[in-house]
């Protein structure tokens, strides 16, 4: 019925046959897309469809390459100055601002996402980068580590645990399509949470594993005084993983020189990229150096080259300060691979050069705080570009924006968590590898879409509503949910080892995600959307 005197001519109730009065327009049978929440494309809807939309294609990609270099050189180097000025505990920085380091662009597209295209964008991105993560990095690290890794069922549990009531407080949240003040609230307190388990970690291990098994591989080093249960007489397979705290205390305690400056350079006196890579020498020479012991080798060969004590390091320190060259425009780094991304990125490195402060130098070593706001800006703009070239293919395809987001967007925003996981998977640490992946999924949900939604109706407008546009997200987040049941089912039959059958396991599961998802949005099996609406 139609409400008289009333200047806006409000409809209420249900109307069926009522002509639309001349000022009004008949409603779409259709959801309206995001595209027009953008600046007007440089090409037409025609022109896109002739072949201009390899140029959004090739944008977004270099998008995707933009934020992994800001946020690996800049964003994440100024956080960890943040975590040491703040004295925060490993366990908290890593809940917190290295979370944050890990999951920016999933972040700004949920912030893009309630702000600007008010759609599913950020939704779908953040859903489907938590399946990406779970599934397919897991899966790529089973593949090629290389080895068989054990894990520890307490990380997993943990980690996975909090996960599942994010997700379940996620699906009762977002299930009548809208989120109010209080739901968003709710999930930024369960982050809040969170960082408090993390911080009570050591002490629940404890408490739940007993202290036989405190020294089990966890992901992060045990504290020197756990250490003095490991027995240095230990004797180790060929095949066995061999963690940090156990590697130290079974090594010889008088070093030679080149190793005592491996030790010297994982101190905090050096940048993050050279702690990482001489912690990761240290473990992976100090394991071979006891599997050989083991068997009876006394000459140790690292790659085809001479021991290590007798100079592999020293050579090998000119190409640590060539590799801390390659981030700069100035410098040519030496390969035909390394030159031929180096003239990719060099528009972004020079950009970033002069407009962000890298705090890994010592000059710039104050100006931590600078670093962390400009490339947080940085980090919103190519966010920006990346979520509007997205939201412009799926519109010329007619793909809807949460199937885009699933997909392309969180393929694109996980690949650097991806080489991270594989790379420490690599090196035999299997649950930091695991307990990252579900780790930045906590802060993806808690964080990346309570805190925005937290903004939204709390502070821009109180009271206010945040809609849920595609009904099938519900569903999509079930199959989330039911995706990490199986991903721990599968780890605990697998005797909680990460290996190449448990890789195929998952990857074939992320596909079946993927195939279900898509066909949920497309109504095959239920009406859940309404159509996007093209242009004519």
């Amino acid at each position: 019925m139609l409400v008289e005197g009333h200047p806006n001519q409000e409809h209420w109730g249900r109307r069926l046959m009522a002509s639309a009065p001349d000022n009004e327009t008949e409603p779409k049978n259709c959801s309206e897309p995001a595209i027009h929440e953008f600046p007007d494309d440089l090409f037409t809807n025609k022109e896109r469809k002739s072949g201009a939309i390899l140029l959004h294609i090739v944008a977004t990609l270099y998008m995707f390459l933009a934020l992994a270099i800001t946020c690996d050189e800049y964003f994440v180097t100024s956080l960890e100055k943040l975590c040491e000025k703040l004295d925060l505990s490993e366990d908290v920085a890593g809940a917190t601002f290295m979370a944050a380091g890990s999951s920016a662009p999933e972040l700004f597209a949920s912030v893009i996402g309630v702000f600007i295209t008010h759609g599913d964008v950020g939704v779908g991105t953040i859903v489907g980068s938590a399946v990406f993560n779970i599934l397919c990095i897991i899966g790529v690290c089973g593949i090629f580590a290389g080895q068989v890794v054990i894990l520890t069922w307490w990380a997993v549990f943990r980690d996975s645990f909090y996960y599942i009531l994010s997700v379940l407080a996620l699906i009762a949240f977002i299930y009548d399509e809208k989120i109010v003040w209080w739901e968003s609230l709710v999930l930024v307190l369960m982050y809040a949470g969170y960082i408090l388990v993390m911080k009570f970690n050591s002490s629940m291990q404890k408490f739940f594993m007993g202290k036989s098994k405190k020294n089990v591989a966890n992901g992060n080093a045990a504290a020197s005084s756990e250490m003095e249960d490991v027995k240095p007489s230990k004797a180790y397979s060929r095949g066995s993983v061999v963690m940090v705290d156990e590697i130290i205390n079974a090594s010889p305690t008088k070093f030679r020189f080149p190793e005592a400056g491996l030790r010297v350079m994982v101190t905090s006196h050096f940048g993050p990229k050279t702690r990482l890579r001489m912690a990761s020498r240290l473990i992976i020479t100090e394991r071979q150096k006891l599997v050989q012991a083991a068997n009876g080798v006394e000459t140790q060969v690292i790659d085809g080259k001479v021991e290590i004590e007798n100079g592999n390091v020293p050579e090998d320190k000119p190409t640590e300060a060539e590799e801390n060259e390659t981030i700069s425009p100035f410098h040519i780094p030496r390969g035909i691979g390394s030159k031929f991304k180096w003239l990719i990125s060099w528009p972004l490195l020079l950009l970033l050069f002069f407009t962000v402060p890298n705090c890994a130098k010592p000059r710039w070593e104050k100006f931590f705080m600078v670093s962390f706001i400009l490339s947080t800006v940085w980090i919103a703009v190519f966010s920006y570009l990346m979520v509007w070239m997205v939201t412009i293919i799926g519109y010329t395809l007619g793909i809807p924006d949460v199937i885009m987001g699933i997909t392309f967007l969180a393929a694109g925003t996980s690949v650097p968590d991806c080489i991270a996981s594989l790379i420490v998977a690599r090196q035999g640490l299997g649950d930091m590898a695991v307990s990252n992946t579900i780790g930045s999924n906590v802060f993806d949900i808690l964080v990346g879409l309570g805190v925005p939604w937290a903004i939204q109706t709390m502070c821009v407008s109180y009271g206010s509503e945040v809609m849920i546009n595609s009904r099938g997200l519900v569903y999509s987040v079930v199959l989330l949910l039911g995706s990490v049941a199986l991903t721990v089912l599968g780890i605990h039959l697998n005797k909680w080892r990460l290996d190449m059958k448990l890789g195929i396991y998952v990857l074939v599961l992320y596909a079946v995600f993927l195939c279900f998802s898509i066909m949920i949005e497309y109504n095959v099996f239920t009406f859940v959307n309404l159509p996007m609406c093209m242009e004519e």
